[in-house]
């Protein structure tokens, strides 16, 4: 099982998005529950997201490989499904 690492910033609507979206997959899915995830304010760790590669938060990583970057705009069910998304990489073998 893959660790996800996932940036963001405070008073973000999108990285508060992610975060209930986080938490209302682990409820529907117990496996989810075994996935680490990592997460890291970008404001206090410059040192860090400096080796990743992104324009936007919140931004889902599995080791270096972006799965998955949030934008403007984007409705809470695009960014579920980016969660889903690094949820279900996260547990393939």
């Amino acid at each position: 099982m893959k660790k996800i690492t996932m940036f963001h910033i405070d008073e973000c609507k999108y990285c508060d998005f992610a975060k209930q979206a986080i938490a209302e997959l682990r409820a529907e899915n117990p496996e989810y529950e075994k996935v680490e995830i990592d997460m890291i304010n970008e404001n206090e760790h410059p040192e860090i997201i400096e080796n990743y590669d992104y324009w936007s938060v919140p931004s889902l990583f599995i080791g270096k490989e972006k799965i998955f970057e949030a934008a403007l705009f984007m409705p809470y069910e695009t960014v579920r499904d980016g969660v889903r998304l690094a949820f279900d990489r996260a547990l393939e073998s």
